[in-house]
Parts: structure tokens; C-alpha cells; sequence
């Protein structure tokens, strides 16, 4: 859902995705296109794990079958917008 954390970003700034979008691979090199993608397995946080990996405007959330990570404001257009430094 909107505002949900899926994964980790080098940079500071937050990036906006669509996990349900594949993405366009349009400038593949020859070279690597005979290579198999490697997926990273899911990091299964526990709660302390999480509340120690959350940034200040995000929350845990908490049910009794998952620990998601999600933003405080969850539309991206009305959260506020961090100068990359």
C-alpha cells in the first residue's frame, strides 16, 4: 500500500515506488542479458529490530501475523520533501 516501506535506499532521500510496476528494460546489454537476476530474500525485522531501523517519519506497524514499516503521512504528494545534501 501507499507509504509502506519495502526496502533500503543508499541515498538519504526517500524514493517513491510501485512494487506491482515492472520495470522498463529497455537499454539491456547484450552481455548481461544471458545472466540470471538474483533476488535479495525478504528481511524479516523483529519488533526491536524495527523500531531501531525506523527513521523519524516512519512507524511500525504492528498485527498478529506481520511487523510492517510504514510512513507517518502515507500519501507521498503531502509528506514533506528532504533536500538531498
Amino acid at each position: 500500500y501507499e507509504g509502506m516501506v519495502v526496502g533500503e535506499n543508499a541515498r538519504a532521500v526517500d524514493l517513491d515506488v510501485n512494487i506491482i510496476k515492472e520495470k522498463k528494460l529497455t537499454n539491456m546489454r547484450a552481455a548481461s542479458a544471458d545472466e540470471a537476476m538474483r533476488l535479495i530474500p525478504v528481511k524479516e525485522l523483529s519488533l526491536e529490530q524495527a523500531l531501531e531501523f525506523i527513521a523519524d517519519d516512519e512507524l511500525v506497524e504492528v498485527t498478529p501475523t506481520a511487523i510492517r514499516l510504514r510512513k507517518r503521512v502515507l500519501p507521498s504528494n503531502l509528506r514533506p520533501k528532504k533536500k538531498e545534501s
